[in-house]
């Protein structure tokens, strides 16, 4: 996601904010900019590309101040150039913004703006908010106050920081949901801001992370914190170990739960720079080089992969071959190569993995250009060899993953394949256009979905405890949702060591419900999807034989409250996309069991974060 970095203090600000956002690069973007109030007026200098155009613009035009912030941004609304870049400036020139997030109402907000005189300089949701800011600011209302007063209009999850060339003595910063992390840094008679821990440690130990809903009022003197609704509330100052790893775990206990918590940020990064939500909502995968031609040549495609990112393919072929009606094969990686698949030059071989180096993997791509295949990867780390052989590859922009147990390389990956579908779909000219602006109308909420799931934590801990002892597990799934189950199965196998077995629903009479009774939990998926009714149906069968269920069912499923023994809820969402949102609370509960035992959640026995041998 974009990095935000922010100083107060007596330095120059301007090459802290320079240092902090190079430390943020790893998040992947395709602007950068800085705002630094010099001799009372507020100077931007913004551009499109790496952060080297931004210092040869800064060494150009000289910048220097005391209070200043910076910004390294995904296009989401807008291309990415230097006038869509943040920070943005209101019509004033004494309000600038810089932001992370999706304004989900930014459409219905910028017309209302529009019309009340608001001048927008740049196609981005982002301007709203300094146009909001601006709308309230005045004698009797002040920095802060404005501020609170705009973020009740946004809707979706976002970080925001905000300083005003009016109030130069201060920075007010804000987190809604979870769009990302905001992070205020104590030092000195100086203070820092940031999105991410690795911007400011070379500065300060001394952190305080925002919650949600929560604003702070930063200045040279330390900070005051309190929620939306105006209320002060205590905070707590986390002092980090000066360590990397210690750094990049920060307030959380392990690197799985706090990889969890990032999904939020994965998503937005993963629509980011590729989705335009205004311009006839486009979609672009630059990198996958797929022209016209070849989407319509194509007759088939496989996608290939090993563990986690298998369960991704196994979803993929459900968009794939639902959004634009190609035939699409899942095939273990390790099995791939052995048993002499028919694949030639119409066929595409899409292979997903989050090392990129994973050895079963790339002997498939390499069995796949032996026989004359396209070849594409989705691939989480950047230039490892599985995207180096593709002819083309989607990045999954999630960001390091440590934990070895995969969630956010999950999630990200589902988000990808359902693009490509689109986008295949639109080369191959099989959607419908007033079907296809929804699907990717759609892509918006998904961030926000994922952090209204993460907000019920604590409700899945409570089921977590009453599961500790188990000694086996069934998981049921059906449809768009039954590699959710295997999903969900493996993470409790990979890290709780609980014997857990992933099944298609619909074959849970052909065999495993001979498991079933008082001691074999069942975790059953059953959104309110096309399969709703079926997987109710396995619900009660599985209740008639004295099993403990466990739901996953959205939000206000009565039916379902009162027949399951536990519900693991989530919001209501489009069902082609709901495995990216059910998986959360599967992934919440696997790690939260294996935490209650003690076990090493981020090292799990016997396992490696990439099988580099076969």
């Amino acid at each position: 996601m974009c990095g935000i970095v922010g100083y107060i203090g007596p330095q120059d600000a301007t090459p802290i904010i320079l240092n902090g956002l190079k430390r943020l690069e790893y998040r992947g973007y395709d602007s950068a900019g800085l705002a630094v109030l010099q001799n009372g007026c507020i100077e931007v200098r913004r551009d499109a590309g790496k952060l080297s155009r931004l210092a040869t613009l800064v060494d150009e035009l000289p910048v220097h101040g005391q209070v200043g912030m910076g910004h390294t941004r995904w296009a989401t609304h807008g291309e990415p150039s230097a006038r869509n870049a943040h920070p943005h400036l209101g019509m004033t020139g004494d309000v600038v913004v810089v932001h992370n997030g999706i304004v989900e109402n930014f459409l219905e907000l910028r017309e209302e703006l529009t019309d009340e005189g608001a001048i927008f300089k740049s196609e981005t949701d982002t301007e709203v908010i300094v146009h909001l800011v601006e709308r309230y600011l005045s004698a009797q209302n002040g920095l802060e106050e404005a501020t609170r007063l705009a973020l009740g209009h946004l809707k979706g999850a976002h970080g925001v920081v905000v300083f005003s060339a009016r109030e130069p003595d201060k920075i007010v910063a804000a987190r809604i949901g979870n769009a990302g992390g905001v992070v205020i840094g104590i030092g000195e008679g100086e203070m820092f801001i940031a999105s991410d821990l690795p911007a400011i440690l070379e500065h300060t130990r001394r952190v305080v992370f925002l919650e949600s809903r929560q604003m702070a009022v930063v200045t040279t003197k330390g900070l005051a914190v309190k929620t939306l609704d105006g209320k002060v509330v205590p905070y707590e100052v986390h002092t980090v170990a000066w360590d990397p790893v210690s750094a990049e775990k920060g307030a959380y206990r392990h690197f799985m739960e706090k990889e969890i918590h990032e999904q939020v940020r994965s998503l937005t990064d993963t629509i980011a720079g590729r989705v335009d939500f205004d311009n006839g909502h486009g979609l672009r995968l630059p990198e996958l080089n797929l022209t016209p031609e070849l989407a319509r040549r194509l007759q088939k495609i496989f996608i290939t992969a090993c563990g986690t990112a298998a369960h991704a393919g196994m979803v993929g072929k459900v968009l794939i071959e639902h959004i634009a009606r190609l035939p699409v094969e899942v095939d273990i990686a390790s099995e791939f190569r052995y048993r002499d698949p028919i694949v030639d030059q119409d066929t595409a071989v899409l292979a997903i993995s989050q090392s990129g180096e994973t050895a079963d993997t790339l002997a498939a791509m390499e069995e796949a250009r032996r026989k004359g295949a396209v070849l594409w990867s989705i691939v989480n780390a950047i230039g490892s060899q599985a995207m180096r052989v593709a002819d083309g590859y989607i990045s999954m922009q999630s960001g390091p993953e440590i934990g070895v147990a995969s969630t956010k390389a999950y999630t990200a990956p589902l988000v990808d394949l359902y693009m490509l579908a689109i986008l295949l779909a639109d080369l191959r000219g099989t959607l419908d256009k007033a079907v296809r602006q929804r699907l990717v109308r759609d892509l918006r909420f998904v961030p926000d979905l994922a952090g209204r799931c993460l907000d019920r934590e604590a409700e899945v801990e409570k089921v977590a405890r009453a599961l500790i002892h188990v000694q086996h597990c069934l998981y049921l799934g059906r449809g768009i949702n039954m590699p959710t189950a295997y999903e969900g199965a493996l993470k409790l196998k990979e890290i709780s060591y609980i014997h857990a077995e992933g099944y298609p629903a619909g074959e849970m009479k052909h065999g495993p419900i001979a498991l079933i009774d008082r001691s074999m939990p069942v975790v059953v998926i059953a959104p309110r999807d096309p399969w709703y009714e079926k997987m109710f149906s396995q619900i009660e069968q599985a209740k008639a034989r004295g099993g403990m269920v466990i739901a996953v069912a959205t939000d206000g499923d009565e039916r379902i409250a009162g027949i399951a023994d536990h519900v693991l809820w989530v919001p209501e969402t489009p069902w082609l996309l709901s495995p990216a949102i059910t998986v959360i609370p599967l992934q919440l509960l696997a790690y939260h069991i294996a935490a209650l035992r003690g076990l090493d959640v981020d090292q799990p026995r016997n396992l490696a974060k990439s099988v580099t041998v076969e």
